[in-house]
């Protein structure tokens, strides 16, 4: 019975990691190259842990931190060569799943959360938002027990944005009426 999909064989895995890894800006670990280039049924993340010591090993890819890699000049060089090969869908697949993980990294370095365990038992959570220029925020909130330290650290995660701009509405709102 013939596969459907884009990956057929080991050599389709290597030339979707290589597109994939050429368009990341950051190194990506083996778990990050997979569920990136898992826009095709027949890829298996065995697959990919099959191919990328394969393309260390070749000089495609390099390991630049424990367990993170990323793309080599070589592997640049042999992926502008063959990602014609790859079918236009998955290809679009790929390029929008790169775009989110470029987007989600970029956002986590510009977040920051730290729980710490107080004298009396309490945790303080201190949480910051950073953009190129500097920190735009730090905050520092009291937790009761460690369960709502680490929630309240995991929702600032997801709403640091929103939290920033409502503080700064609150306050400058306040300014307008000091103006009167």
């Amino acid at each position: 019975m013939q596969r459907l999909g884009f990956i057929h064989d080991m050599m389709d895995v290597k030339v979707l990691i290589l597109f994939v890894t050429s368009r990341s800006n950051y190194p990506m670990t083996v778990q990050e190259i997979y569920e990136v280039c898992y826009v095709d049924d027949c890829l298996s993340y065995f697959d990919v842990c099959t191919a990328v010591p394969e393309m260390v090993n070749s000089g495609h890819l390099q390991e630049v931190e424990e367990g993170k890699y990323e793309i080599t000049p070589k592997g640049k060089e042999t992926g502008a060569l063959t990602e014609d090969s790859i079918a236009f869908t998955v290809k679009q697949k790929a390029e929008n799943a790169i775009s989110r993980y470029n987007r989600q990294i970029r956002r986590s370095s510009f977040v920051k959360t730290q729980v710490v365990q107080r004298d009396g038992g309490d945790y303080s959570v201190i949480m910051s938002l950073d953009d190129e220029t500097g920190n735009l925020m730090t905050l520092e909130l009291l937790a009761p027990n460690q369960r709502q330290a680490v929630r309240l650290s995991k929702l600032f995660e997801k709403k640091a944005e929103e939290i920033y701009n409502l503080t700064m509405t609150e306050l400058l709102d306040e300014e307008d009426d000091l103006d009167e």
